[in-house]
Protein backbone atom coordinates (compact mmCIF):
# COMPACT_ATOMS: atom_id res chain seq x y z
CA UNK A 1 0.00 0.00 0.00
CA UNK A 2 2.83 2.40 0.81
CA UNK A 3 4.38 1.98 -2.62
CA UNK A 4 1.08 2.95 -4.25
CA UNK A 5 0.59 6.04 -2.08
CA UNK A 6 4.19 7.10 -2.63
CA UNK A 7 3.87 6.89 -6.40
CA UNK A 8 0.38 8.32 -6.80
CA UNK A 9 1.74 11.65 -8.19
CA UNK A 10 3.53 9.70 -10.91
CA UNK A 11 0.32 7.86 -11.75
CA UNK A 12 -1.54 11.15 -11.99
CA UNK A 13 1.12 12.52 -14.34
CA UNK A 14 0.82 9.35 -16.39
CA UNK A 15 -2.95 9.83 -16.47
CA UNK A 16 -2.51 13.33 -17.92
CA UNK A 17 -0.27 11.94 -20.65
CA UNK A 18 -2.83 9.20 -21.42
CA UNK A 19 -5.61 11.80 -21.66
CA UNK A 20 -3.45 14.01 -23.89
CA UNK A 21 -2.60 11.15 -26.25
CA UNK A 22 -6.24 10.10 -26.47
CA UNK A 23 -7.65 13.60 -26.94
CA UNK A 24 -5.17 14.63 -29.64
CA UNK A 25 -5.51 11.34 -31.51
CA UNK A 26 -9.31 11.45 -31.42
CA UNK A 27 -9.48 15.09 -32.54
CA UNK A 28 -6.98 14.81 -35.40
CA UNK A 29 -8.22 11.34 -36.33
CA UNK A 30 -11.77 12.64 -36.75
CA UNK A 31 -10.53 15.39 -39.07
CA UNK A 32 -8.92 12.70 -41.23
CA UNK A 33 -11.80 10.22 -40.93
CA UNK A 34 -14.56 12.47 -42.28
CA UNK A 35 -12.98 13.16 -45.70
CA UNK A 36 -11.75 9.54 -45.82
CA UNK A 37 -15.31 8.29 -45.29
CA UNK A 38 -16.62 10.64 -47.99
CA UNK A 39 -13.94 9.39 -50.37
CA UNK A 40 -14.81 5.80 -49.45
CA UNK A 41 -18.48 6.20 -50.49
CA UNK A 42 -17.55 7.93 -53.74
CA UNK A 43 -18.12 6.05 -56.99
CA UNK A 44 -14.93 7.51 -58.48
CA UNK A 45 -12.10 4.92 -58.28
CA UNK A 46 -9.54 7.73 -57.87
CA UNK A 47 -11.38 8.70 -54.69
CA UNK A 48 -12.47 5.44 -53.07
CA UNK A 49 -9.44 3.29 -53.86
CA UNK A 50 -6.87 5.36 -51.83
CA UNK A 51 -9.35 5.62 -48.94
CA UNK A 52 -10.02 1.88 -49.12
CA UNK A 53 -6.28 1.13 -49.07
CA UNK A 54 -5.73 3.39 -46.06
CA UNK A 55 -8.62 1.87 -44.12
CA UNK A 56 -7.71 -1.70 -45.14
CA UNK A 57 -4.10 -1.35 -43.96
CA UNK A 58 -4.69 0.30 -40.60
CA UNK A 59 -7.66 -1.94 -39.74
CA UNK A 60 -5.92 -5.06 -40.94
CA UNK A 61 -2.60 -4.76 -39.10
CA UNK A 62 -1.92 -4.76 -35.33
CA UNK A 63 -1.54 -1.38 -33.68
CA UNK A 64 1.70 -2.54 -32.05
CA UNK A 65 3.22 -3.32 -35.47
CA UNK A 66 2.15 0.09 -36.74
CA UNK A 67 3.77 1.71 -33.73
CA UNK A 68 7.05 -0.13 -34.30
CA UNK A 69 7.04 0.71 -38.02
CA UNK A 70 6.61 4.42 -37.38
CA UNK A 71 8.88 4.74 -34.34
CA UNK A 72 11.68 2.29 -35.15
CA UNK A 73 11.19 2.02 -38.91
CA UNK A 74 11.44 5.76 -39.52
CA UNK A 75 15.06 5.61 -38.34
CA UNK A 76 15.96 3.83 -41.57
CA UNK A 77 14.89 6.93 -43.49
CA UNK A 78 16.59 9.44 -41.20
CA UNK A 79 18.55 11.09 -44.01
CA UNK A 80 15.48 11.56 -46.20
CA UNK A 81 13.35 12.77 -43.30
CA UNK A 82 16.12 15.19 -42.30
CA UNK A 83 16.19 16.63 -45.81
CA UNK A 84 12.47 17.28 -45.58
CA UNK A 85 12.81 18.71 -42.08
CA UNK A 86 10.69 15.93 -40.56
CA UNK A 87 13.28 14.02 -38.55
CA UNK A 88 12.94 16.51 -35.70
CA UNK A 89 9.42 15.12 -35.27
CA UNK A 90 9.99 11.42 -35.97
CA UNK A 91 12.84 11.14 -33.50
CA UNK A 92 10.41 11.99 -30.69
CA UNK A 93 8.48 9.06 -29.20
CA UNK A 94 5.60 11.37 -28.29
CA UNK A 95 5.06 12.43 -31.90
CA UNK A 96 5.30 8.85 -33.20
CA UNK A 97 2.76 7.68 -30.62
CA UNK A 98 0.25 10.39 -31.54
CA UNK A 99 0.78 9.80 -35.27
CA UNK A 100 0.24 6.05 -34.96
CA UNK A 101 -2.83 6.35 -32.74
CA UNK A 102 -4.26 9.07 -34.99
CA UNK A 103 -3.93 7.07 -38.20
CA UNK A 104 -5.30 3.95 -36.54
CA UNK A 105 -8.38 5.60 -35.09
CA UNK A 106 -8.91 7.58 -38.31
CA UNK A 107 -9.17 4.33 -40.28
CA UNK A 108 -11.64 2.76 -37.84
CA UNK A 109 -13.69 5.95 -37.57
CA UNK A 110 -13.79 6.34 -41.35
CA UNK A 111 -15.21 2.85 -41.70
CA UNK A 112 -17.78 3.55 -38.97
CA UNK A 113 -18.84 6.74 -40.76
CA UNK A 114 -18.94 4.98 -44.13
CA UNK A 115 -21.43 2.49 -42.77
CA UNK A 116 -23.45 5.27 -41.16
CA UNK A 117 -23.53 7.33 -44.36
CA UNK A 118 -24.78 4.35 -46.32
CA UNK A 119 -27.39 3.70 -43.62
CA UNK A 120 -29.00 7.13 -43.99
CA UNK A 121 -32.58 6.43 -45.17
CA UNK A 122 -32.93 6.95 -48.90
CA UNK A 123 -36.27 8.66 -48.39
CA UNK A 124 -34.67 11.47 -46.40
CA UNK A 125 -32.12 12.05 -49.14
CA UNK A 126 -34.82 12.10 -51.80
CA UNK A 127 -36.88 14.54 -49.72
CA UNK A 128 -33.87 16.85 -49.39
CA UNK A 129 -33.24 16.68 -53.13
CA UNK A 130 -36.89 17.53 -53.74
CA UNK A 131 -36.32 20.67 -51.64
CA UNK A 132 -33.46 21.67 -53.92
CA UNK A 133 -30.53 20.38 -51.90
CA UNK A 134 -27.62 18.71 -53.66
CA UNK A 135 -23.88 18.20 -53.44
CA UNK A 136 -22.09 19.61 -50.40
CA UNK A 137 -25.25 21.23 -49.02
CA UNK A 138 -27.00 17.86 -48.98
CA UNK A 139 -24.10 16.31 -47.07
CA UNK A 140 -23.80 19.20 -44.60
CA UNK A 141 -27.47 19.54 -43.78
CA UNK A 142 -28.85 16.00 -44.11
CA UNK A 143 -26.43 13.13 -44.66
CA UNK A 144 -23.55 13.90 -42.27
CA UNK A 145 -25.68 15.02 -39.28
CA UNK A 146 -27.81 11.87 -39.62
CA UNK A 147 -24.71 9.71 -40.11
CA UNK A 148 -23.07 11.07 -36.97
CA UNK A 149 -26.18 10.29 -34.94
CA UNK A 150 -26.26 6.76 -36.30
CA UNK A 151 -22.53 6.25 -35.78
CA UNK A 152 -22.26 7.72 -32.30
CA UNK A 153 -22.62 4.49 -30.23
CA UNK A 154 -20.01 2.71 -32.36
CA UNK A 155 -17.78 5.78 -32.28
CA UNK A 156 -18.01 5.83 -28.49
CA UNK A 157 -16.66 2.28 -28.44
CA UNK A 158 -13.84 3.27 -30.78
CA UNK A 159 -12.76 6.10 -28.47
CA UNK A 160 -12.82 3.71 -25.50
CA UNK A 161 -10.74 1.17 -27.41
CA UNK A 162 -8.28 3.90 -28.38
CA UNK A 163 -7.92 5.03 -24.78
CA UNK A 164 -7.12 1.46 -23.76
CA UNK A 165 -4.76 1.08 -26.72
CA UNK A 166 -2.65 4.00 -25.51
CA UNK A 167 -1.16 1.54 -23.02
CA UNK A 168 0.98 0.21 -25.88
CA UNK A 169 2.96 3.44 -26.16
CA UNK A 170 4.77 2.62 -22.92
CA UNK A 171 6.86 0.24 -25.04
CA UNK A 172 8.49 3.23 -26.74
CA UNK A 173 9.47 4.88 -23.43
CA UNK A 174 6.41 7.10 -22.93
CA UNK A 175 5.46 7.39 -19.27
CA UNK A 176 1.72 7.03 -19.50
CA UNK A 177 -0.23 5.07 -16.89
CA UNK A 178 1.14 1.72 -18.03
CA UNK A 179 4.64 3.15 -18.45
CA UNK A 180 4.65 4.40 -14.86
CA UNK A 181 3.43 1.04 -13.55
CA UNK A 182 5.98 -0.87 -15.64
CA UNK A 183 8.99 1.20 -14.53
CA UNK A 184 8.09 1.18 -10.84
CA UNK A 185 7.22 -2.53 -10.89
CA UNK A 186 10.54 -3.41 -12.52
CA UNK A 187 12.33 -1.78 -9.59
CA UNK A 188 10.11 -2.89 -6.71
CA UNK A 189 8.70 -6.19 -8.05
CA UNK A 190 5.27 -5.18 -6.71
CA UNK A 191 3.67 -6.14 -10.02
CA UNK A 192 0.20 -6.99 -8.75
CA UNK A 193 -0.27 -3.85 -6.68
CA UNK A 194 1.03 -1.46 -9.34
CA UNK A 195 -0.73 -2.95 -12.36
CA UNK A 196 -3.95 -3.22 -10.36
CA UNK A 197 -3.61 0.49 -9.58
CA UNK A 198 -3.05 1.18 -13.28
CA UNK A 199 -6.20 -0.81 -14.06
CA UNK A 200 -8.20 1.33 -11.62
CA UNK A 201 -6.97 4.52 -13.33
CA UNK A 202 -7.95 3.16 -16.75
CA UNK A 203 -11.33 2.09 -15.39
CA UNK A 204 -12.04 5.61 -14.15
CA UNK A 205 -11.00 7.12 -17.47
CA UNK A 206 -13.08 4.69 -19.51
CA UNK A 207 -16.24 5.29 -17.55
CA UNK A 208 -15.56 9.03 -17.66
CA UNK A 209 -15.45 8.83 -21.46
CA UNK A 210 -18.61 6.71 -21.59
CA UNK A 211 -20.43 9.17 -19.33
CA UNK A 212 -19.35 12.19 -21.43
CA UNK A 213 -20.21 10.54 -24.74
CA UNK A 214 -23.58 9.40 -23.44
CA UNK A 215 -24.40 12.99 -22.49
CA UNK A 216 -23.46 14.07 -26.02
CA UNK A 217 -25.60 11.26 -27.45
CA UNK A 218 -28.64 12.52 -25.57
CA UNK A 219 -27.85 16.03 -26.79
CA UNK A 220 -27.72 15.08 -30.48
CA UNK A 221 -30.40 12.37 -30.56
CA UNK A 222 -32.16 12.34 -27.21
CA UNK A 223 -35.56 12.70 -28.83
CA UNK A 224 -35.06 9.27 -30.40
CA UNK A 225 -34.19 7.53 -27.14
CA UNK A 226 -36.31 6.11 -24.37
CA UNK A 227 -36.77 8.89 -21.76
CA UNK A 228 -36.43 6.30 -19.00
CA UNK A 229 -32.80 5.75 -20.04
CA UNK A 230 -31.85 9.33 -19.19
CA UNK A 231 -31.64 8.49 -15.54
Amino acid sequence: MNIILTNLPKFFNGTLITIELTALSVAIGLLIAVPSALMRVSKNPLMWMPAYGFIFYFRGTPLLVQLFLIYYGSGQFQETLSQWGLWVFFKEAHFCAILTLTLNTAAYTAEILRGAIEAVPFGEIEAAKACGMSGSLLYRRIILPKAFRLAWPAYTNEVVFLLQATSLVSIITIMDITGVARVIASRSFAFYELYFTAAIFYLCLVYGVIWAFRKIEFRISGYLLDPSLKS
